[in-house]
C-alpha cells in the first residue's frame, strides 16, 4: 500500500478507510458512504490519542491531504440532501433542523464559539457578521442568529450558487432571519472592499483544503479586514486532522491569537479566535505572541471545559423545543 510507515493501530485503520472511501462511485448519502464516514469520524475523535499528523512520513501526508478532499465533497452532498429535505416542510424548514443527524454537534459547537466571542468582545455586540464558506447548510450562522446574536445581521458567502440558492430558501419562509440573513456567490479572494464592513468574519474549515490555500484566504482577509475585527477559525488536532485542516497560531500573520480551544466530545473542530492588528507589528512580536498563546492553551481549554455543562443544558433546551 505504501501507506503504512507510521506503525500505529488507529492510523492503519484511516489508512484503511481511506483505501475504501476513495473506491466509492459516488460520496452522495447513502448506506455505504454513512457507514464509512461514521467509521472514519469514530476513529479519528479520541480523545487521548497523542498523534500528531504534520510529523508523519510523506505518503500519511499524501493520504491525509486527499482524505480531507474526500470528506469536504462528501459533508458538501451531505448537506445538499438534507436541506433539500428541510426545504420540503411545507411550514417553517427551520423548525424542523434536527433531522440533520449531527445538529447537536453544531449546537455545541455554535454555543462554544459564542462563548469565545463574548470573552473577547468586551460587552459589544455585532452589528455584522460574514461567514465564509456558508455552504447549502448554514447551520452555524443559523444557531448564532437564532439563539445567540439575535440583533446581527449575517452576510453568507460561498462560491456555489446551488449552495445559496439552497441555504437562501431554507430561512426564506422564517419571518426573523430572513431579514437579517444575506448570501453571496463569490470567491471570498474577489471580495475586498466589504470585508472591512463585518465586525467578525467566520472561516469554514473547508475553504482552503490544503495549508497553502488556507493561509492564502487568511492573507487575503488579513488584507481587507477592518482593524480590530475578528476572525474566528476552525481547525483541527490529533487525529481530527485526518478530516480537516490544521490552522497554527504561526500562519495567522497580521492577527493577535486570543484562544484556541480543542474538544474532547464528539464536536471535531477546534475554534481559533484571533484580533485583526492596529497597524504593524513585527514577526518577531507575533511569534512570541503564538508562543505565549502556546502556554496558555491548557488553561483556555480548562476554562472552556467548566462551561461545557452550560453547553449541554443549553443544547438539551433547543433538541426538547424542537422535538
Amino acid at each position: 500500500m505504501g501507506y503504512y510507515c507510521q506503525d500505529d493501530k488507529l492510523v492503519n485503520t484511516i489508512c484503511d478507510l481511506y483505501e475504501k472511501i476513495s473506491k466509492l462511485e459516488s460520496l452522495k448519502p447513502c448506506e455505504d458512504v454513512d457507514t464509512l464516514f461514521k467509521q472514519l469520524v469514530s476513529t479519528c475523535i479520541p480523545p487521548n490519542a497523542n498523534i500528531d499528523v504534520t510529523k508523519m512520513c510523506e505518503s500519511i501526508q499524501e493520504m491525509r491531504s486527499n482524505l480531507i478532499k474526500l470528506c469536504g465533497h462528501a459533508e458538501g452532498h451531505l448537506e445538499h440532501h438534507f436541506s433539500s429535505i428541510l426545504t420540503s416542510f411545507e411550514d417553517n424548514p427551520l423548525h424542523h433542523l434536527n433531522v440533520f443527524p449531527y445538529y447537536n454537534n453544531y449546537l455545541k459547537l455554535s454555543k462554544l464559539e459564542f462563548d469565545l466571542l463574548e470573552q473577547n468582545l468586551n460587552g459589544s455586540v455585532p452589528k455584522t457578521v460574514a461567514f465564509i464558506g456558508s455552504g447549502p447548510l448554514p447551520l452555524t450562522s443559523i444557531v448564532l442568529a437564532s439563539f445567540h446574536l439575535k440583533d446581527s445581521i449575517f452576510h453568507n458567502f460561498d462560491v456555489d450558487p446551488s449552495a445559496n440558492s439552497v441555504a437562501a430558501r431554507l430561512v426564506s419562509s422564517d419571518p426573523d432571519l430572513s431579514q437579517r440573513m444575506f448570501f453571496h456567490t463569490v470567491d471570498v479572494m474577489d471580495v475586498t472592499e466589504s470585508l472591512k464592513d463585518f465586525d467578525v468574519v467566520f472561516l469554514a474549515a473547508l475553504v482552503g483544503m490544503d495549508k497553502q490555500e488556507k493561509i492564502k484566504v487568511i492573507e487575503h482577509l488579513e488584507k481587507h479586514m477592518s482593524p480590530g475585527a475578528l476572525l474566528m477559525l476552525r481547525s483541527a488536532h490529533g487525529p481530527r486532522a485526518f478530516l480537516y485542516p490544521i490552522v497554527e497560531p504561526c500562519d495567522l500573520q497580521g492577527f493577535q491569537v486570543l484562544s484556541v480551544y480543542h474538544p474532547t466530545d464528539e464536536v471535531i473542530n477546534s475554534v481559533v479566535i484571533s484580533r485583526k492588528l492596529v497597524g504593524d507589528v513585527g514577526n518577531h512580536d507575533h511569534m512570541d505572541q503564538a508562543s505565549e498563546l502556546a502556554c496558555n492553551c491548557s488553561q483556555i481549554h480548562a476554562i472552556m471545559n467548566k462551561k461545557k455543562s452550560i453547553v449541554e443544558e443549553f443544547t438539551g433546551s433547543i433538541e426538547e423545543q424542537l422535538s
